[in-house]
């Protein structure tokens, strides 16, 4: 029996490896967060970019790093990287892209702006993406489900990522209280 259980428990490591290696470096984090609607990713790298805009019929893409982001530390952002993919998608008829280059925690402006874009139904479907799509692709993810699905602030803080102690989005953590005290432009 402890064989069994042995094998079993490998096993299930084994899958849970697989899985974190195909979405973190072959499907760049990548999930729907509306259905047909909204995205949201890691960077895709310049060459892959067409594929998943064609795949699902993206019409715009909102990148969250640089210039404007001063968190340098726990995103290796590389400006070649980010004009890489700009002039990529600039290639691509009818692709809207904007860069809104923001750390952890967003700007009040930062956030105007998101809101502005998403405003506009010709925009739709989008792409939001960071550098790895766990951090601020996340962050913007939830604020679009607050304030354009009407989800409760909690709501859209456990869907960010596992809420473990300690974690980005958990209580106490900063990105964690930005979500709990967000106002969305219903309650103001």
């Amino acid at each position: 029996m402890t064989k069994k259980i042995t094998i079993l428990l490998f096993s299930i490591v084994i899958l849970g490896v697989s899985k974190y290696v195909y979405d973190v470096h072959f499907n760049y984090n990548f999930k729907e967060i509306s259905k047909n609607k909204v995205y949201k990713s890691g960077v895709i790298p310049p060459e892959n970019i067409a594929t998943y805009i064609e795949d699902h019929q993206l019409k715009s893409i909102i990148d969250l790093r640089f210039p404007r982001s001063k968190d340098k530390i726990n995103n290796p952002e590389i400006p070649d990287e980010l004009t890489a993919e700009k002039r990529a998608v600039e290639q691509l008829e009818g692709v809207n892209y904007f860069n809104l280059g923001t750390d952890q925690v967003p700007t009040q402006e930062t956030v105007d702006e998101f809101l502005e874009i998403m405003d506009d139904p010709f925009n739709y479907p989008v792409l939001i993406h960071c550098y790895h799509g766990v951090g601020r692709a996340q962050m913007f993810s939830a604020l679009y489900r607050i304030e354009y699905e009407g989800w409760t602030n909690q709501e859209a803080r456990e869907q960010t990522r596992l809420l473990l102690k300690g974690s980005s989005f958990d209580e106490g953590a900063s990105k964690g209280d930005y979500l709990i005290n967000y106002k969305s432009r219903a309650q103001n």
